[in-house]
């Protein structure tokens, strides 16, 4: 930046306006401001945020993919080690670049920066083990790592500024699992997915946002006084299913019975089955007058326990407003066993849902149970405004007789409007 060009207004900015900037640029153009002059050489090594990916290098040739990692290597290694001052936040996301030992040597440099925020995400080839140095970042308030071994050493205490964690396809034991957890007092966001066999026992007096996805075991909220989101996806194997059928504790209670400010509850796939499992609540011990929106995902209505159990989930909500369901029923048994009785003897006559304004309902059949469900949603709210019903992308008989029954059921609300939709 010469005379040529009159005065140079940005490089006398203020350090800290000029980071700013910097850090709003792809980390590898931030450093190639050092060849602008002698006064921008190290400008970029102060910035506090680091986000390294698969941009910082060109892989569009795959025959120069592995030459392309040994320059991405070196770029990571020589900003790490040029850079001065704390770093706030370090993001490395590549599917190319694998585990190796210099991985490690990264974390532990990082170590003594004072990060924050921490995300490493490696290619799907080699999962990298967590070294023990990670442990040391006493600052840390957010930790995400893909597809990682995570045993926590002897001498860990915790993460006692940790708010938000993120573990997928991580391979820990549910002792550790629980210790970790237990040991960030002030977390408020929990991310767990694709974790296998894993029995789960949460305590976390400040947790908010809880969303567990994987083959679990058991889940027990034990102490989550403040949750207020929660959204399981339970993928159900032979093995954990024969797991499930030799249990009698309610794993209903297990799940909601002490959960009492939850707000959102959304349950995909294999969700409200793992609920219905064991012993009857009967009367459930607590209202949840928090909850306000659920989200249930095929939904199985043939499974009366299961149809049960959605039916005492949202009775128990009497603050809810919004509610989407959508179905998964095996047509031929539904059709072979309808078994109506069951509304005569579960039908709760005297259960209004004062507030529900929103229902959706998606993936219908028109098979006997899903009818029943809807007409009683329609006649026990008398302030809902809207209500969607798509029917099951493969159904193409029968929809014509659906609708028409949808017609006939008595609505509690005037202003409820009917949507069917065809997908």
């Amino acid at each position: 930046m010469g005379d040529d060009f009159g005065p140079d207004l940005i490089s006398d900015l203020p350090q800290i306006i000029i980071e700013s900037i910097l850090s709003r640029l792809p980390i590898r153009d931030a450093v190639r401001t050092s060849i602008l002059s002698s006064k921008w050489r190290y400008k970029w090594a102060s910035i506090t945020e680091l986000v390294f990916d698969d941009k910082c290098v060109d892989f569009d040739d795959r025959t120069l993919v592995e030459k392309d990692l040994v320059g991405f290597v070196r770029f990571i290694t020589s900003t790490l080690f040029l850079h001065e001052g704390p770093i706030h936040k370090f993001q490395l996301i590549s599917s190319y670049l694998q585990c190796c030992p210099v991985v490690d040597q990264w974390i532990l440099f990082l170590s003594r920066k004072d990060v924050k925020e921490l995300v490493i995400e490696l290619g799907e080839r080699a999962w990298f083990r967590a070294p023990s140095c990670l442990f040391n970042f006493k600052k840390l308030t957010h930790l995400e790592l893909v597809r990682c071994e995570f045993e926590p050493p002897p001498f860990f205490t915790g993460f006692l500024c940790l708010k938000s964690l993120c573990l997928c396809q991580v391979l820990v034991s549910a002792e550790a699992m629980e210790s970790l957890i237990s040991s960030c007092p002030l977390l408020e966001s929990l991310e767990l997915s694709y974790f296998d066999g894993l029995a789960l026992n949460i305590c976390a007096p400040n947790l908010k946002y809880l969303c567990l996805e994987g083959e679990f075991k058991d889940i027990f909220l034990q102490h989550t006084p403040l949750l207020k989101s929660l959204s399981v996806a339970i993928y159900m194997s032979d093995d954990i299913a024969e797991y499930f059928e030799q249990g009698s504790t309610s794993n209903f209670i297990k799940l909601f019975g002490s959960v009492l400010r939850l707000e959102k509850l959304v349950g995909r796939i294999y969700f409200t089955k793992y609920l219905s499992i064991g012993n009857d609540p009967g009367i459930l011990p607590v209202r949840h007058v928090s909850l306000k929106i659920i989200e249930l995902y095929q939904v199985s209505f043939e499974d009366m326990k299961e149809l049960l159990l959605v039916l005492r989930l949202i009775t128990n909500a009497p603050n809810l407003t919004e509610l989407h369901i959508s179905g998964s029923s095996n047509t031929l048994t539904a059709v072979e066993a309808p078994d109506l009785d069951f509304w005569k003897k579960e039908y709760p006559w005297d259960c209004t849902l004062k507030r529900l304004k929103v229902a959706k309902m998606t993936d219908m059949s028109g098979l006997p149970h899903e009818m029943e469900f809807i007409k009683f949603l329609l006649a026990n709210s008398p302030v809902l405004k809207m209500m969607s019903i798509a029917p099951f992308a493969y159904v193409m008989d029968g929809t014509l007789n659906m609708l028409i029954e949808l017609l006939r059921f008595r609505r509690a609300s005037a202003q409820a409007e009917m949507l069917f939709v065809q997908v």
